[in-house]
């Protein structure tokens, strides 16, 4: 990729700030890599940014309106603001919409097209203002920098985009259909990773678990067929994969869970309801009793999973029975932990039209007690760990002096003292519990 060429009013720092879910941290990370092949620095903290990339989800509670609010503190004390690109689900939902409300944004580019943000920078510093929200057959991917650098522990988008149409959701509108990217960059791109200092991978997608693609003997593969392909990366210890749609567990990727061991026993399968009603009014193609048996399959496969899960409370429509549905299928579930969000509509989707809104009050008073529920069985989870002994995957330093943190197996955060580096893995006793974390004493060492 040509370097481009540096007028005085061109750039030549950046900050690319991200919300929301992992794949977008993912695609925050290729436009930082994506500005940096071209030239800029990434800003210390507490240094302003000649550009700033704002790079939106539309999750958020009144996504658009935190986006203006973020625009308006970009603004410096002299007046002046950097260079500003809003990007993300936001970018693509909204459109020319940012750009005639906020003067000061440069670009607005949605989530399949920030390939194209040097040249719009290019045009930005040359006093034009650009918007790109189109969802070209050519993907990104192939127009970005190779992967160089990493952490311990790395995203890597494999499937983007979603069919499914659950009415409270505008992932479809903005990110697209379904699209498995091709197996044979994702190997590529998994390397790189690995040489960059990856020693886990996370897989993701808006539905990971419906990618499909031809390996390197042509033969049709689901993404159990990728994991144990990847799984052959010598260096490569752990892989996971997220976020899962029930529609598409397969019996492949089930019993990869019992026999891939660097897939690593956490499954995050979102049900979002125990209501088999308010399921059927989302949209959502599972029972809770089809829910629950997939489960109890995946259980059978690997007996000590550990299983996250997304909820929504106050549905429209949705009753106090309906709720204590919900209730108890977090009960007879047990989650190590979960994500849990009042309804928020989502202009577009055919749930943000549906009669019987539920109260703002009530959904508060709803979520309140999921979250009680929830914290009751990540906190049971954790104390049944101890006594355990398991590998950690070494992340940064902890707080205190010694002190390290890592990840269990299960996705729990351990901390530790004694001697150790960021990318090892070690062998740590499990003993002490809280809601959140777990504290271990330092075994030994398994691999540097």
């Amino acid at each position: 990729m040509p370097q481009i060429e540096s007028p005085k009013t061109y750039p030549t720092s950046y900050r690319v700030k991200s919300f929301g879910c992992q794949m977008n941290v993912y695609d925050g990370e290729r436009m930082a890599e994506l500005l940096g092949s071209q030239g800029l620095t990434a800003a210390p903290d507490g240094v302003d940014a000649d550009l700033v990339v704002l790079n939106t989800c539309h999750i958020r509670e009144k996504a658009a309106e935190k986006v203006y609010s973020d625009i308006g503190r970009l603004k410096r004390e002299d007046g002046t603001s950097p260079l500003i690109a809003v990007a993300g689900c936001v970018a693509q939902a909204e459109g020319e919409e940012i750009m005639a409300r906020a003067p000061s944004v440069k670009m607005v580019v949605g989530p399949q097209a920030y390939h194209r943000l040097p040249e719009m920078v290019r045009e930005a510093a040359a006093g034009r203002r650009s918007t790109d929200t189109d969802m070209p057959a050519e993907t990104k991917f192939g127009h970005l920098p190779a992967r160089r650098r990493s952490g311990p522990s790395a995203f890597l988008t494999v499937q983007e985009g979603c069919d499914k149409f659950c009415t409270y959701c505008v992932v479809p509108y903005t990110r697209g259909a379904e699209v498995s990217r091709p197996h044979a960059d994702l190997i590529v791109e998994a390397r790189r990773l690995v040489d960059g200092g990856a020693r886990e991978i996370t897989l993701l997608g808006q539905n990971v678990n419906a990618w499909t693609g031809e390996d390197a003997k042509g033969r049709l593969v689901g993404l159990d067929g990728l994991i144990r392909d990847l799984a052959a990366i010598a260096d490569l210890a752990r892989i996971r994969y997220t976020t899962s749609h029930p529609n598409d567990m397969t019996a492949g990727l089930i019993e990869a869970h019992a026999s891939e061991a660097k897939l690593m026993p956490f499954l995050h399968l979102p049900v979002q309801s125990g209501s088999d009603r308010v399921l059927k009014a989302m949209n959502r193609s599972h029972t809770a009793e089809s829910y629950l048996r997939i489960l109890e399959q995946v259980r059978a496969a690997r007996p000590d999973l550990a299983l996250s899960g997304d909820f929504i409370v106050g549905f429209p429509g949705e009753t106090e029975a309906e709720f204590e549905e919900t209730l108890r299928l977090v009960e007879a579930v047990g989650y190590a932990q979960c994500f849990s969000f009042k309804y928020s509509p989502r202009p577009g989707t055919p749930a943000a039209t549906m009669d019987g809104q539920v109260a703002p009050e009530v959904m508060d008073e709803r979520l309140q007690r999921l979250q009680g529920a929830l914290n009751v069985t990540q906190l049971a989870f954790n104390r049944a760990s101890l006594g355990r002994s398991c590998d950690v995957l070494v992340e940064r330093r902890g707080k205190l002096p010694g002190q390290w943190l890592g990840k269990s197996p299960w996705l729990q955060s351990v901390h530790f003292t004694g001697e150790a580096a960021i990318g090892d893995l070690v062998r740590v006793d499990l003993v002490d519990a809280g809601p959140n974390s777990l504290s271990g004493r330092l075994a030994l060492q398994v691999a540097a």
